[in-house]
């Protein structure tokens, strides 16, 4: 395994091309082999893997978006404001951020492009569909639903009370779902706009992930790793999540997983990090001795790798190696 130190706390980390990359809150992005840039006056507050794989793409609070590649960093938008959350379609090549009331779509491709999206309330939250067609923006109140290139527009409006606080289009598009304030996830199935109410926490949910071909969406919140059915035209829809992972001490603070593969992901607020199949039997530590909580996860594209940040700048990437998984 792979340790690092940092001076600052970890964002969010992701894997790109070349391997894992850590946005930090000092304003830098560090890569797996010790290239790094120093890219935003400020923190980094959100990031996310450029459409083209190389590098990530940067919000920061000092209303920049940015793309960081090794040893070279460049400028994509600015805004007036610091950018709360970012989303990219490798698909579509359209990128995706927040800044205020205001989501605003730009083409990786095309630097002239830019959408502004306005909207009633402070957008938490933004994610593209699984084609980076439509892009979602949680807000208070609930999540609007744009199509990213069309410049005149009136949104879908998905309404339930309430402070949302991140969004995700199901893999196959069916439906839209939300992290709430509340220790709660809320849903809609959008031919219908019927509601989805998801709840039982004890914690609030900061990170959600797709497995298994889309079948299983994992979330955080829990004392272990909560696991929703995503099968048929009603997905999870009157059924019961589950959960795996179970531990009565401490809380899955972050989950990690890839649509394509059945491996799960999970740190822990006690400084644990496993991974499992929901399918199999046991957890594999992948970091088994405890410490601060863990605030940033990923999982590589072929779900063979492991990154993990904990709360006090302590980083690793660690090779996932289980004879039954």
């Amino acid at each position: 395994m792979k340790s690092f130190q940092f001076d600052a706390q970890v964002t969010a980390i992701h894997f790109e091309v070349s391997g894992a990359a850590f946005a930090l809150g000092d304003g830098s992005v560090r890569f797996e082999d010790g290239t790094f840039d120093a890219v935003h006056d400020g923190a980094v507050l959100c990031a996310v893997v450029h459409p083209s794989g190389e590098g990530l793409v940067t919000g920061g609070d000092d209303g920049r978006v940015i793309w960081s590649r090794k040893g070279e960093a460049g400028v994509l938008a600015t805004a007036k404001g610091w950018i709360d959350s970012i989303d990219a379609s490798a698909e579509s090549r359209l990128i995706a951020f927040s800044c205020g009331r205001t989501v605003s779509v730009i083409d990786a491709t095309d630097a002239a492009f830019r959408r502004d999206f306005a909207h009633e309330r402070t957008v938490s939250g933004v994610a593209f569909d699984a084609k980076g067609r439509r892009v979602a923006a949680s807000t208070y109140g609930g999540a609007w639903l744009w199509y990213a290139r069309i410049a005149d527009q009136k949104p879908t409006k998905l309404n339930w009370a309430g402070s949302h606080t991140g969004v995700v289009f199901s893999p196959d598009g069916a439906f839209v779902i939300t992290t709430m304030q509340d220790n709660q996830l809320h849903g809609w199935r959008l031919k219908d706009a019927k509601d989805l109410r998801m709840g039982g926490y004890p914690a609030k949910i900061r990170s959600l992930a797709f497995l298994s071909k889309g079948q299983l969406m994992a979330t955080s919140g829990a004392q272990g790793a909560v696991l929703w059915p995503f099968v048929g035209a009603n997905g999870p829809m009157g059924r019961e999540a589950s959960e795996i992972g179970f531990d009565d001490t401490t809380l899955v603070t972050h989950v990690a997983a890839r649509i394509a593969h059945g491996r799960l992901a999970a740190g822990l607020a006690d400084g644990r990090v496993w991974v499992a199949d929901p399918a199999a039997q046991g957890l594999n530590f992948i970091k088994a001795e405890k410490g601060a909580p863990i605030t940033a996860l990923a999982l590589s594209p072929d779900a063979t790798r492991v990154a993990w940040a904990d709360e006090d700048g302590r980083a690793g990437v660690a090779e996932v190696v289980i004879d039954n998984l």
